[in-house]
């Protein structure tokens, strides 16, 4: 019997944050928000822990060239 485990676990964060997000206070805070959830989600789906992605990716902006801003991706450092 086929059942939805799977995408009932992927969007408990969602549920459980859903309170936390009524504090966003801004459009600009909201955005904020969805990026770093998107791309905490993606580098999940791609089998990358999040947080060590962000701590290298963190560690790497300051000597990176803005036109290339799309290779601290993690799913493109992780190839």
């Amino acid at each position: 019997m086929p059942d939805n485990n799977s995408a009932e676990r992927a969007m408990r964060s969602v549920a459980i944050g859903r309170k936390n997000y009524l504090f966003v206070e801004s459009q600009t805070g909201g955005r904020a928000a969805a990026i770093a959830c998107t791309l905490v989600e993606t580098a999940k789906l791609k089998g990358i822990d999040p947080q060590t992605s962000l701590a290298d990716t963190l560690a790497r902006i300051p000597d990176y060239k803005i036109n290339r801003v799309d290779d601290l991706l993690p799913w493109k450092t992780a190839q």
